[in-house]
C-alpha cells in the first residue's frame, strides 16, 4: 500500500547493471558505499518516497568514520514497501524478501543495500521520517536520520543474543556532541541492555553521568 508519494514518478531513472564505457567504478570500498546510498536515494527522492538513511552511512553524514565497511540502510514507512519496491525495480534493481520480517534487501553498485520498515521491533513512524536532518552525503543532500534517533535506533537492538556494545560504543562516541542524552535514556534506558550501556558509556566518560548533568 502506497503512501500516496510516488505518483510524481520520473521516467528514465536506472541504475546500469554495467558502467558506461570508460567509465570506472570506485575500487574503493567506502566509496562504492557511498556511490550505491546516492543512486538508491536518487530513485526514492525522485519519486517522492518519504525516507531517511540510517546505519553506518547516516553516521559518517553526521561527522562520523569515512571508513565504510558494511551495507546501506534506508528507512521507509511499512505502507510504502510496496511502492518503494516498485520504484527500485523500475530503476533496474532487482528486491527480495528475506526471512527477517522487518526489511527489503536490494544490491545497487554491487554493493548491499537494506530497506528497512521497522526497528527495534517498532514499525518505522512517519514522525521518525520528518524529523530526519537533510545532509551531505558525498556531495548528494538527503534525509539522513537525526543523531538521537540513531542512538535509539543502536540500542533497541541490542538484546541477550546480541549485544555488540564496541561497534555502538564507536557511534557514541562519533556523536556524541549531536545526541539528546536525556532523550535516549527517556525513550530506551529502562531496558537493561540500553541501561548497561548507558552506564558504560558513563563510566567512560563519554557521555556525563545521569546525577551530573545540570
Amino acid at each position: 500500500m502506497s503512501h500516496g508519494r510516488s505518483a510524481a514518478r520520473t521516467p528514465g531513472l536506472h541504475v546500469a547493471a554495467e558502467p558506461p564505457a570508460g567509465e570506472r567504478q570506485p575500487v574503493d570500498r567506502s566509496q562504492a558505499i557511498l556511490e550505491a546510498t546516492k543512486q538508491v536515494a536518487a530513485i526514492l527522492k525522485r519519486d517522492n518516497h518519504l525516507f531517511a538513511l540510517a546505519g553506518s552511512v547516516a553516521v559518517y553524514a553526521h561527522g562520523g568514520s569515512g571508513e565504510l565497511r558494511h551495507d546501506v540502510d534506508f528507512c521507509v514507512l511499512p505502507e510504502d514497501t510496496e511502492a518503494v519496491t516498485e520504484s527500485l525495480r523500475a530503476a533496474g534493481l532487482t528486491v527480495r524478501v528475506p526471512p527477517e520480517d522487518w526489511l527489503l534487501k536490494t544490491v545497487c553498485l554491487d554493493q548491499d543495500v537494506d530497506v528497512i520498515f521497522a526497528l527495534g521491533g517498532n514499525p518505522v513512524t512517519a514522525e521518525l521520517l520528518e524529523r530526519a536532518e537533510q545532509l551531505p552525503v558525498d556531495s548528494v543532500h538527503m534525509p539522513v536520520m537525526r543523531a538521537t534517533d540513531l542512538v535509539v535506533s543502536l540500542c533497541g537492538a541490542f538484546s541477550e543474543h546480541h549485544c555488540d556494545f564496541g561497534a555502538a560504543l564507536t557511534v557514541a562516541r562519533a556523536l556524541r556532541e549531536k545526541v539528546d542524552w536525556s532523550e535516549v535514556r527517556r525513550r530506551c534506558g529502562d531496558e537493561p541492555m540500553p541501561g548497561a550501556f548507558l552506564h558504560l558509556l558513563e563510566r567512560l566518560e563519554v557521555i556525563e553521568a545521569e546525577g551530573e548533568r545540570p
